[in-house]
């Protein structure tokens, strides 16, 4: 059966399933592989639980008329976004990044749906299955996409513009991670810039950070390009600092407004005013792009501000890479007063240049005054030599410790890989 066929079968049945667990009816079921699982096993299950086909390809399971059989289930899927992102014939938003992906689509999504009707990557389903997926979520109603694009090897960007098939492009930086998968600094860089390959390819507009010397360096000379950032840019604002929160002074043409967000963290700045710039570009009025932005609230532990009693916890522990954890802790400093306590967990995935770069941020926080680090994992055990801070193999380690000598007063900065479950620690407060 052909993609042509297929995309027949899903403008009947327009639910695209990967789970069979998660089968509701009328949907197609796509048997995708991963390193632990075989979704052909479950294709029966699928099509019990009323799955109207499942699309499998492997012979062996093909048990009725409702099984399709296709020479790879994952490039299937991929095409069938692709051809659906053509049909779609609606503005596509891009954004990539090293930092701030999800936070920036977020809020541009926020912006933009004051006015349109928008689909938006979930989370951060932002890979070779999530774009295809978020894509295929979309239909005849939606007016604007936003996806997400993340990468951890080379080409992955431009894969990935292949199929979502962008008109606008943002890169909201680009920095040291995944150095595992990429190998250096000028591979994440080729990889990010895949993006404004694309859109140039496709004379479409690019917005980025006017304030970003790299990002100036990629833009080059193209015309179709929109500057944001500080007074410099086409597009301006400035941060105020305003502790807890972020609040940002953004200059629209009518006059300058301030956004007042539920943001932690000066890094912040530049993922507000792409998004801003974003709805200002889409003639959206100055007062919904403040109340859009100031309406945001981060979830899953990205740049989030709990407070419990004397307490101040600033939980970021989505990911971390050497350059968001320098961020962090530059912006932890700048903003809060002692006492100020930093609990850290490894940054996963740099290979190589592990001890290097967990070397380079201990280094950093030498050089300011807390009243206690507390290091997590392998990675800051082995750096730690004679920095003298206390180490722990584990969260759970360090919870047991934190039990027994309590943080009581004061601003915590909470960061590290998504893989070493800090927010563990939240239950010990």
């Amino acid at each position: 059966m052909t993609v042509e066929e297929i995309y027949k079968l899903f403008l009947a049945h327009p639910k695209i399933e990967t789970d069979s667990r998660n089968i509701s009816g009328d949907s197609l079921f796509f048997a995708l592989k991963g390193e632990n699982f075989n979704g052909n096993h479950f294709a029966s299950e699928a099509l019990q639980k009323g799955a109207a086909f499942a699309i499998i390809d492997e012979k062996e399971f093909k048990s009725s008329e409702k099984t399709i059989l296709v020479e790879n289930v994952l490039k299937v899927l991929q095409e069938l976004a692709a051809l659906h992102r053509r049909k779609l014939k609606i503005p596509i938003v891009a954004i990539t990044g090293t930092n701030g992906k999800t936070t920036t689509k977020e809020l541009i999504s926020a912006v933009l749906d004051t006015r349109f009707n928008v689909s938006f990557t979930k989370g951060n389903l932002n890979n070779h299955i999530g774009v295809p997926l978020t894509l295929l979520q979309m239909n005849n109603s939606t007016e604007i996409g936003v996806i997400e694009m993340g990468a951890n090897h080379p080409f992955e960007i431009g894969e990935l513009c292949a199929i979502a098939d962008p008109d606008y492009g943002i890169i909201t930086n680009i920095g040291l991670a995944h150095l595992q998968g990429f190998g250096s600094f000028e591979t994440i860089k080729r990889t990010k810039a895949e993006l404004y390959t694309h859109i140039k390819n496709k004379q479409g507009i690019i917005f980025y950070n006017g304030n970003n010397p790299v990002l100036q360096e990629l833009v080059g000379n193209y015309s179709n390009r929109v500057s944001y950032g500080d007074e410099s840019t086409c597009f301006s604002g400035s941060p105020l600092l305003s502790p807890p929160y972020l609040h940002v002074k953004i200059n629209f043409p009518g006059g300058a407004l301030t956004a007042e967000t539920q943001l932690t963290g000066s890094y912040n700045f530049e993922n507000i005013m792409a998004a801003a710039c974003v709805g200002s570009y889409f003639k959206i009025e100055p007062a919904q792009i403040q109340s859009a932005i100031q309406n945001y609230m981060p979830q899953n532990h990205r740049s989030q501000l709990i407070e419990k009693g004397n307490l101040k916890i600033i939980v970021d522990a989505y990911n971390a890479n050497p350059t968001n954890m320098k961020a962090a802790i530059e912006s932890f400093v700048k903003l809060f007063n002692p006492p100020r306590h930093l609990i850290l967990g490894d940054m996963l995935e740099l290979g190589e240049y592990s001890l290097e770069e967990h070397i380079t941020i201990l280094r950093q926080i030498k050089k300011h005054h807390f009243e206690r680090v507390l290091l997590a994992g392998p990675a800051f055990k082995k750096a730690a030599g004679n920095f003298g801070f206390p180490t722990f193999d584990n969260v759970g380690e360090l919870c047991r410790f934190l039990k027994q000598n309590p943080v009581n007063s004061g601003t915590i900065l909470i960061k590290g890989s998504r893989g070493m479950q800090l927010e563990k620690v939240l239950e010990i407060f």
